[in-house]
């Protein structure tokens, strides 16, 4: 097979960290082995507005001629209030170039919530991801395909590709996962959602964690990523009185998740139902632990196949028996653990995302 050029296009840059921009880094690194080059672009609209960032798009894009350039939506990468309609100019400008292009779809449905600007938002970001499917020689969704509520007829342009997890899960990483313990439990939280959101998350983690301490010893709590800072005084407050060591490590480098997530033995993962596109539960799979989550709609395979243990939000108490068990029972434990291992080298790893990605590619170039 021979190699060919590939570009990732992003819009506005995400802070503290980009998920987005670390998907396409770990995706480019993975395409290597196939032969492939994947670089980065930006359109830099919200530092240098709409109208200097599409003309350096189209100077930009005369030389993507046939090649394949990957463009990643989420509603707020083209928009700071999420309504993108601008990202057909950018999908036409790269068409017009004469490049393939594929709209990578993070956001895979419109966002929800119940006021009228949220419905007016709502049926924007509809408008515009039914148009780039229309624009766009292939669309890949991060969830599976019959889990779509907006649209059906994908006209054979639609692939399904879960998200992989955004760390180094090489072996020389994974000997962290039997390395010397101390005789305590670790239970690894990944991101809190800000808001009241993430309030209800914490007083979900609060309760199980303090039925858990009162029936096991020697437990740790370590939260990091997006808001764990914020809610560190929260959570030691909640368990002050408590025997569990509480580690709020805050943003850490992909490195230092990936060792924290190894020396983990369980990832509690309490920000809405579990699916394909969410990374952080994934990061959990990727490092070979159970997860404990609770199910939706989109809560399908291979999701599914992974090690979770399911406890249902509407049960008084759920969560802390699931959590109980998990941690209770080493044989079980154990056996969600396997399961994670299997899930992440079948589905989840960047080497098996990344020959997806080359076979579409691949056969697209080919097809006179």
């Amino acid at each position: 097979m021979s190699g060919y050029r590939a570009i990732a296009l992003l819009g506005r840059r995400d802070e503290p960290t980009d998920a987005v921009e670390e998907y396409c880094r770990f995706l480019g690194d993975a395409l290597q082995a196939y032969n492939h080059d994947l670089r980065i672009e930006r359109v830099d609209w919200a530092e240098r507005g709409w109208r200097r960032a599409l003309r350096s798009l189209r100077r930009r894009a005369r030389g993507w001629h046939r090649a394949w350039v990957l463009v990643q939506y989420t509603a707020l990468a083209w928009s700071k209030r999420g309504f993108p309609r601008r990202f057909l100019h950018v999908l036409k400008t790269v068409k017009d170039a004469g490049a393939h292009v594929a709209v990578v779809y993070h956001d895979s449905e419109p966002y929800q919530g119940a006021r009228a600007i949220d419905w007016l938002r709502q049926r924007a970001q509809l408008r515009v991801m039914r148009g780039a499917i229309e624009i766009a020689d292939a669309a890949i969704f991060t969830l599976p395909l019959e889990n779509l509520s907006w649209i059906k007829n994908l006209q054979g342009k639609a692939v399904f590709l879960p998200v992989g997890a955004n760390l180094d899960v090489s072996a020389a990483s994974s000997a962290e996962k039997y390395g010397a313990k101390d005789g305590k439990l670790t239970i690894a939280v990944f991101g809190i959602t800000g808001g009241e959101a993430g309030r209800r998350e914490i007083e979900s983690i609060v309760e199980a964690v303090r039925f858990a301490a009162a029936r096991l010893k020697k437990l740790r709590l370590v939260v990091f990523g997006r808001n764990s800072q914020t809610a560190e005084a929260e959570l030691r407050m909640a368990l002050r009185d408590t025997e569990v060591e509480i580690k709020v490590l805050g943003v850490l480098p992909v490195t230092e998740v990936a060792q924290t997530l190894f020396s983990s033995d369980v990832l509690l993962f309490v920000r809405g139902p579990i699916t394909t596109q969410r990374g952080s539960a994934i990061a959990g799979i990727a490092c070979g632990l159970p997860v404990i989550a609770f199910e939706g709609p989109q809560t399908t395979p291979p999701i599914t196949q992974a090690g979770i243990a399911f406890y249902s939000p509407r049960r008084q108490g759920d969560l802390g028996d699931v959590l109980v068990r998990v941690l209770g029972d080493e044989h079980y434990r154990t056996s969600l653990a396997q399961r994670s291992w299997l899930a992440q080298a079948e589905y989840f790893s960047w080497s098996v995302i990344a020959g997806r990605y080359a076979e579409f590619m691949q056969k697209k170039e080919t097809t006179p």
